[in-house]
């Protein structure tokens, strides 16, 4: 998961206003393998984006029931890390080895196996979204085919945002991993960093996954989401909400 190789703080912004609406923009990455916590967040009482990976046994699946739930999805595309097994990755997974031919076949691929696909972003990958020329082709495909690009932020050297601005590619980066320790006193304290970043900023990007803290995190969202819906003017918004195209340019998501 992405979540394993931690995350950078976003540079900061004006200071809120007392009583300002902020955004938080939940996205939930690893489904589409049957993993545990699937039904639960599916389930969460507000829409989200639902970061799916190709080529798995529910893959299809998940995206189309997320979709059926009025959530958003996108393809949670496999990328080499710097440290870990590659088993961990699933099929389909880019590495830095790889000719930009292989790069643009798999991306093309993984987005044809994700039902209603409308952005991407990485599962680990921080050696992958370090490196300008493969990050290049991904991006390049990203753009042909109408998708956004979430970047993890799993390594302080992504190349991400530079390679994005140059090709015109909406980007929206995590600024928050929710689970990367599975506890639920771990991620009950992670809530509490999101509500400190938003006394800062307009807006939060937060990364939380199924798998084996799936029912944790989703638990803690449940409880924690209402609160801070009523208490703190908190808008629960989907990754997408979230993009700013530039003028002249607009952005016009792929019909689903």
């Amino acid at each position: 998961m992405a979540g394993a190789e931690g995350a950078e703080a976003a540079p900061d912004q004006p200071v809120q206003s007392e009583g300002q609406v902020r955004q938080v923009a939940i996205v939930i990455d690893d489904f589409g393998n049957n993993m545990n916590g699937t039904e639960e967040m599916l389930n969460l009482p507000i829409k989200f984006t639902v970061a799916v990976m190709p080529f798995m046994p529910t893959t299809k699946q998940d995206a189309e029931e997320a979709h059926r739930l009025g959530h958003d999805v996108i393809v949670h595309m496999p990328m080499e890390p710097n440290k870990g097994l590659k088993s961990w990755l699933g099929p389909g997974a880019i590495t830095t080895d790889m000719s930009d031919e292989e790069i643009r076949k798999r991306v093309e691929d993984a987005i044809n196996e994700v039902p209603h696909a409308i952005g991407m972003n990485n599962h680990m990958g921080s050696k992958v979204t370090a490196d300008e020329r493969v990050m290049r082709v991904v991006l390049q495909v990203c753009k042909e085919r109408g998708l956004f690009f979430l970047d993890s932020r799993t390594t302080f050297k992504t190349v991400v945002p530079k390679v994005t601005q140059e090709l015109s590619v909406p980007l929206v980066s995590n600024d928050v991993f929710l689970d990367d320790v599975y506890t639920e006193a771990h991620i009950s304290k992670q809530i509490g960093i999101v509500r400190k970043f938003l006394e800062q900023h307009d807006n939060c990007v937060v990364i939380g996954h199924v798998g084996v803290p799936g029912k944790k995190t989703a638990a803690v969202l449940r409880q924690s989401i209402p609160v801070m819906q009523s208490n703190e003017h908190i808008q629960f918004v989907k990754a997408a909400d979230m993009l700013s195209p530039s003028p002249g340019d607009p952005f016009i998501l792929p019909n689903s």
